[in-house]
């Protein structure tokens, strides 16, 4: 089992940058791929980038590709997104997220889940 806890969200203006940390509790971690979703008021949580256990596989979706970047640090238990350019339609509750298995979009996959981190963009 592991527990995770994010961080790192804020106010923040169109075309900054922020970076939200996700840190896991346990000595597994490194075991799990891990991943990042949002949620806006009255929309679906919704995929944002997916990491394998190693690092070395990652993938995100088309609304963010080229802007963040997803990655971790098995030494310190913690997973980060590095988001740049940020856009108003950004504004969310972020989550991470854990599975085993291979790297996945869906969010019906992942079995353990942070309680997120605001993060709004000011036009």
């Amino acid at each position: 089992q592991v527990q995770l806890v994010e961080s790192g969200g804020g106010l923040v203006q169109a075309g900054g940058s922020l970076r939200l940390s996700c840190a896991a509790s346990g000595r597994t971690f490194s075991s799990y791929t891990m991943g990042w979703f949002r949620q806006a008021p009255g929309k679906e949580r919704e995929f944002v980038a997916t990491i394998s256990w190693s690092g070395s596989n990652t993938y995100s979706s088309d609304s963010v590709k080229g802007r963040f970047t997803i990655s971790r640090d098995n030494a310190k238990n913690t997973m980060y997104l590095q988001m740049n350019s940020l856009k108003p339609e950004d504004t969310a509750v972020y989550y991470c997220a854990a599975k085993s298995g291979g790297v996945s979009n869906s969010k019906r996959e992942y079995d353990y889940w942070g309680q997120g981190t605001q993060v709004t963009v000011s036009s």
